[in-house]
């Protein structure tokens, strides 16, 4: 019987929480348990944000079709239990700074695909919600991560006081996904009162090697001392090689965890490699390669590509889709319009993009190049780069596109980004910037589009590639992680590459012309990539047959 299906969970200290536990439904499981730590899931409304939330939406329902059961646990951010129907299951104590805290532990059961259940536990206590009830994550522009470190270290008490109710009902593994998920081992490894943690196979994940959260040891109200008081830990072993006075949950968790896990094969080796960002353009290890290499040496570093969700015909027909030009830009004005009405500083944006819908209906465009991304540095810093010729990659790849094509930029993020693309959409009658995101809309340029544009810096697996690729639409991609695992060029989709950021820029402007031209004279050849495109298959139950074998270290199992 395996723990979080027991009948009883950290010992109660309440009248009222006797009462609760005595109601919990006696579930008996197999043996292949396995828990997911996590700050995002994507099966819950509002618990997605990034590639994390896809993960835990896909993943389960793969494992559970190769006879495991799974477990889901995130905190519910003071929204999650209402968004579904959930389940008081217990209010259990965790020590935490100087304190009892008081968690309580909701059970959401949701039904996926052809009657797979999945166990969703969600976790609130008014720290998870803060003062942003619903908010994932918070930007902290003086103290970065000051406030989700504390919440997050927080949550993983919680979810080890769960974890070593009864060392005799561990599941078969844990897998734990970031630094949010991080002090879990961090327990493991220091506080004697989670001694029983110390056999249980630990997974750790890397999606984001570029986000930390490094916090300071002492003397801060998010610091290590402020949450742990009484624990006595190796300071050398975890501390930030950059920032020795800081704590750094993603090293310690890469050299505490059974096992490292990272979303690509190639992501898993440029990360053993320091960056070299401002010449080169690089991004690796971000200073923790050594540790990276360290445990690539000992054999507990591998990567295993991410999946991707093919829908179904039925899945296909109740999907909302956009069928004609007209219908696209009514949404996209419909969208930014809300996306203004919400946040004043967009109110430019919709002004210029709205005047430049209102020509597209006049004239649809006979080629279509796309994105569908975070405005970040991470996805677009490329894009902005200035090639040989002094200008920016994306006003050459714009001028190699000519007047009778469009690139449409589906996206929103960081302020100063959102500016520059705002501004090249004012001064380029061929680019529109819908600064918002849309579900529909995203689907509509996957469906529509002619050549999906993803010149990320750096990419740990990526999704939006595969999702158009889907959609038989060919994607033009920077030589880096998960893009060139995924993309073959010339055979389905495009790389380029360069051994600096000018060459980077002019690669991408050269590829993109490369491929316009082919576009509009090559149509055989351009044929031929798109139906490869198209069949290009990156299952999630192939991935989860390699977590089960190589990360979870459990005997393949039949599939129901």
């Amino acid at each position: 019987m395996s723990l979080l299906c027991a009948t009883h969970l950290p010992p109660p200290r309440r009248t009222r929480q006797n009462t609760l536990l005595n109601k919990m439904p006696n579930v008996m499981t197999e043996a292949r348990h396995i828990v997911m730590i996590a700050a995002e899931n994507g099966a819950l409304v509002g618990g997605k944000v990034g590639g994390i939330g896809d993960v835990l939406r896909d993943l389960p329902p793969a494992l559970v079709a190769q006879n495991c059961m799974v477990t889901v646990m995130t905190p519910s951010y003071g929204t999650l239990h209402k968004q579904h129907q959930s389940t008081l299951q217990s209010s259990f104590d965790v020590s935490f700074g100087d304190e009892i805290e008081s968690v309580d532990l909701y059970r959401i059961d949701l039904t996926v695909g052809n009657n797979t259940k999945i166990r969703h536990w969600v976790l609130e206590h008014p720290l998870f919600a803060g003062s942003s009830p619903g908010r994932i994550y918070n930007d902290d522009a003086h103290e970065p991560f000051a406030t989700d470190a504390s919440k997050f270290a927080l949550f993983g008490a919680a979810a080890a006081e769960i974890l070593t109710h009864d060392p005799a009902q561990m599941p078969d593994a844990v897998h734990l996904h970031d630094w949010h998920a991080s002090a879990v081992l961090l327990l493991r490894a220091y506080d004697p009162r989670y001694s029983a943690l110390k056999d249980l196979h630990c997974v750790y994940s890397i999606h984001n090697l570029a986000l930390q959260g490094v916090r300071p040891f002492e003397k801060n109200a998010s610091s290590l001392e402020s949450w742990f008081p009484k624990l006595v830990f190796d300071k050398k072993a975890i501390a930030d090689p950059r920032w020795p006075d800081c704590y750094n949950p993603m090293l310690m968790a890469i050299g505490e965890a059974s096992l490292v896990h990272t979303v690509s094969p190639t992501y898993a080796e440029e990360i053993q490699k320091p960056n070299d960002v401002e010449v080169r353009g690089y991004h690796g290890g971000e200073g923790l390669e050594e540790a990276l290499q360290a445990a690539s040496s000992e054999g507990r570093l591998l990567g295993i590509l991410n999946g991707c969700h093919y829908p179904t015909d039925s899945e296909r027909r109740r999907e909302t889709q956009i069928h004609n030009w007209a219908a696209f830009l009514d949404a996209a004005e419909s969208a930014l319009l809300a996306a203004a009405a919400e946040e004043e500083q967009l109110r430019s944006t919709f002004f210029i993009a709205s005047r430049r819908i209102a020509r597209l209906r006049e004239h649809q465009p006979s080629r279509l190049l796309t994105s569908v991304s975070r405005v970040s540095g991470q996805k677009i810093g490329l894009l902005l780069q200035d090639d040989s010729l002094g200008t920016s990659a994306l006003k050459g790849v714009l001028s190699a596109l000519g007047n009778d094509g469009l690139y449409i930029f589906l996206g929103n993020g960081q302020r100063e980004m959102e500016h520059e693309l705002t501004k090249a959409m004012a001064q380029n009658p061929n680019f529109l910037f819908l600064n918002c995101y849309s579900e529909i809309l995203a689907q509509a340029l996957y469906d529509h589009g002619d050549l999906f544009m993803m010149p990320s810096s750096y990419e740990p697996c990526g999704l939006s590639q595969m999702l158009a690729m889907r959609e038989s639409q060919p994607c033009l991609v920077h030589s880096v992680g998960g893009l060139i695992d995924t993309v073959q060029h010339g055979k389905n989709g495009f790389v380029f590459s360069g051994d600096n950021l000018t060459e980077k820029a002019d690669q991408l402007v050269l590829s993109s012309r490369g491929i316009l031209q082919m576009h509009r004279s090559k149509q055989r050849d351009w044929k031929q990539i798109k139906q490869a495109a198209g069949r290009a298959r990156f299952l999630w139950t192939d991935s989860a047959r390699h977590y089960i074998k190589s990360l979870y270290l459990l005997e393949p199992a039949k599939e129901k």
